[in-house]
């Protein structure tokens, strides 16, 4: 299959081309024809495989042919979750729209409202807006939606994690009634098939991926360390494995700013990007990143789904997240549209609870490795994934009650069946010799050199 069947015209088409696209991804090449169809839909695919194109093409094919945008108005609205994916959509509209005549614009907080409320005095054909900054523009009359076509609700789930939803409900209450209706989500959870009830209009629903997996492009595997040890065990490995462009994540904004300190001062460029830096020194930091002129740029999970790196070849886990499904989106950002990755994630003995959970979503055991020199003293326990789940048998008993129940049974005679789990045996990477136990059982104990 290639873009020219998907019913795309020449100026979009060239564009994709000049852009050295020649074959949709499978999210692509099931969204594009629905959409210009006229249909709702709900997609979800991993981080990477092309959701933004996926919808901005066929928005600029469906404007293109509609009338101009009035002043103060616009035609399609994308909401993001957060600046630095709201640009990036911005940047991929203006790519591919370029051979076009329609306007776009993009806004967001962290820097001054006026220039955007200037850019919207002669209306544009899709606007590309964070929850917030969108508001703070509507109240002030800078834009009107009653020439709204199409809505977009970009990395839905994030918004949700983020707080958004109160936002999100007061901007579709602003909205025309007869709209398209599009949801983009990493994945599907209760809470965005709840909002989806109230959002989409009988949605033909594009999945193609497994709910929570992680991108088989991406090796992935802990390094066990004592907490103190983890800002000199991130820079061995960043010194000794010559890498030269690195995203690591951290899980607070002081934990970040601390990290960076401690790598410049072991002589490896680096920079923070979270929520407290000015919006002017988050794009510096992610320019300078992406240009090779800063060597890891250390981000909280602000950045998890709105960066943008081609050919991003290391993330690291500085800190586990706290919410498991994040790991997912952080490791997304490597190993993007089939280009390989590495994941490493520097584990402390207190993260135990983290490092099962993300096991537990992703339905796989991470390999460990230990690194000369940064053994822990506290060893992160062994981990396992929970097998199947298999109830017991009830248990016969002839006791009765008034009622005819016999003890311990439901209303309809059935004794409530317990549940029982088995552990699956975790597998390490080993190098030494098995060791016999007393019972003659074995017991691998393993250790990973890395140079």
């Amino acid at each position: 299959m290639s873009f020219s069947s998907l019913g795309l015209s020449a100026p979009i088409l060239k564009a994709v081309a000049e852009k050295g696209y020649d074959t949709p991804s499978p999210i692509q090449a099931q969204a594009i024809p629905a959409i210009l169809q006229g249909k709702d839909i709900m997609a979800a695919a991993q981080t990477g495989t092309g959701k933004t194109a996926g919808f901005t093409l066929p928005i600029l094919e469906l404007l293109s042919k509609g009338e101009r945008a009035r002043a103060n108005q616009a035609r399609a609205l994308i909401l993001t979750p957060t600046r630095e994916l709201a640009a990036q959509v911005s940047k991929s509209v203006a790519t591919y729209g370029k051979n076009l005549p329609l306007r776009s614009a993009v806004v967001f907080g962290g820097v001054k409202i006026n220039p955007q409320m200037m850019k919207l005095r002669k209306g544009v054909d899709i606007l590309v807006a964070t929850p917030g900054r969108l508001l703070d523009l509507y109240k002030q009359n800078a834009v009107q939606f009653k020439q709204l076509e199409i809505l977009v609700l970009d990395e839905a789930d994030r918004m949700l994690d983020m707080g958004f939803i109160h936002d999100i409900k007061k901007i579709i209450a602003a909205l025309p009634r007869q709209r398209q209706n599009l949801l983009f989500s990493a994945t599907f959870s209760n809470e965005i098939r709840d909002l989806a009830k109230g959002f989409v209009k009988n949605p033909i629903e594009i999945s193609v991926s497994p709910r929570n997996t992680t991108a088989k492009t991406v090796e992935q595997w802990v390094y066990p360390v004592d907490k103190k040890q983890k800002s000199a065990l991130l820079a061995q490995l960043i010194h000794n494995n010559q890498w030269q462009q690195v995203l690591v994540f951290s899980r607070t904004k002081h934990g970040a700013n601390r990290l960076t300190r401690q790598l410049e001062t072991g002589g490896i460029k680096a920079v923070a990007i979270h929520g407290d830096k000015s919006q002017g020194a988050r794009t510096k930091a992610l320019v300078d990143f992406k240009k090779g002129l800063v060597r890891v740029l250390v981000a909280t999970d602000i950045a998890a789904r709105g960066l943008d790196i081609d050919q991003l070849p290391h993330v690291v886990n500085f800190d586990l997240p706290n919410v498991a499904e994040d790991y997912v989106h952080r490791i997304g950002r490597t190993g993007r549209a089939g280009a390989t990755g590495q994941a490493v994630s520097l584990v402390s003995a207190d993260e135990i609870k983290q490092l099962t959970d993300i096991e537990q979503l992703i339905r796989q055991l991470l390999t460990r490795k230990y690194i000369d020199g940064f053994e822990p003293v506290h060893d992160v326990p062994e981990s396992h994934l929970a097998g199947p789940k298999k109830p017991k048998k009830p248990k016969k008993t002839k006791t009765e009650h008034k009622d005819g129940q016999r003890s311990g049974e439901n209303s309809q005679g059935h004794k409530p069946s317990a549940k029982k789990k088995y552990h699956g045996k975790p597998s390490r990477t080993t190098t030494k010799p098995t060791v016999k136990t007393r019972s003659g059982n074995s017991r691998r104990q393993s250790k990973v050199r890395s140079s």
